[in-house]
């Protein structure tokens, strides 16, 4: 599953999922940008990673920034072979209780952001190349307090097939993963100590028929297969790996 000598961009690339994503495809030879909103973090994530990676600060629900985003790596990379649209956020949002300031923060960087992301980087993108999307597990199951954040991830899921036909004459592809509950900072609360962070692992993965939560690697894992040649015969398709949780 090699991606020698192809570049590739992974939006919300300074943690987690993205960040041991950009590590992977960079592992296996491709040069790699990565996107995030915070500086400190994406200067963390470029040390950590190599100086050969460009990181740019961009909030992918901009239209403006993703414009700013677009003309660096035109400058840097000229081309780009692969795109992780992995920005993304998850909050709470009870029928009852749910606000549109929420509303907006989830639908402007689930849908909005990852539209508008490829979109952006069509320009750039050399025919024959790879695009992936972050979906999610809910998508497919009914669960309480985050009916917003289903259905974005449900529009994403979408997007998949109707980018896939639309893009088909280019011979671009374009696939999603569809992570389940995943060791993340998303799921780490403000100021919890790691012992309080293994107890709420513990906890959720007790509900998850693989017995724990997972690993992002896990998930760059199967971006990496998406991204490669060794999938060439997929088309708007969707790989879970929730450890069986909304299959089981």
């Amino acid at each position: 599953m090699t991606v020698e000598g192809k570049t590739a961009l992974v939006t919300g690339g300074s943690s987690g999922i993205g960040l041991a994503t950009a590590r992977l495809l960079r592992e296996n030879g491709a040069r790699v940008a990565i996107t995030g909103r915070t500086a400190e973090r994406l200067d963390a994530a470029r040390s950590e990673l190599g100086g050969d990676v460009l990181a740019i600060q961009a909030d992918v629900s901009s239209l403006g920034e993703l414009a700013t985003m677009k003309t660096v790596l035109e400058r840097d990379f000229a081309a780009i072979d692969i795109v992780f649209a992995n920005a993304g956020v998850a909050l709470g949002t009870p029928l009852a209780s749910a606000d549109e300031a929420t509303y907006n923060a989830i639908m402007d960087t689930n849908v909005k952001g990852v539209f508008f992301t490829v979109q952006a980087m069509l320009p750039l993108m050399r025919d024959g190349g790879s695009i992936i999307l972050n979906t999610s597990w809910l998508n497919q199951v009914g669960a309480p307090g985050r009916a917003i954040l289903s259905a974005s991830k449900a529009a994403v899921r979408s997007f998949a097939r109707t980018m896939s036909a639309e893009l088909i004459d280019r011979k671009i592809r374009v696939n999603a993963v569809s992570p389940g509950s995943i060791e993340t900072p998303i799921h780490r609360g403000t100021n919890q100590t790691e012992e309080e962070f293994r107890a709420y692992a513990a906890r959720v993965g007790s509900q998850v028929p693989a017995g724990r939560m997972g690993k992002p690697e896990e998930i760059a894992a199967a971006v990496l297969f998406l991204a490669s040649d060794a999938s060439a015969y997929m088309l708007g398709s969707e790989i879970v790996i929730d450890g069986g949780r909304s299959e089981l």
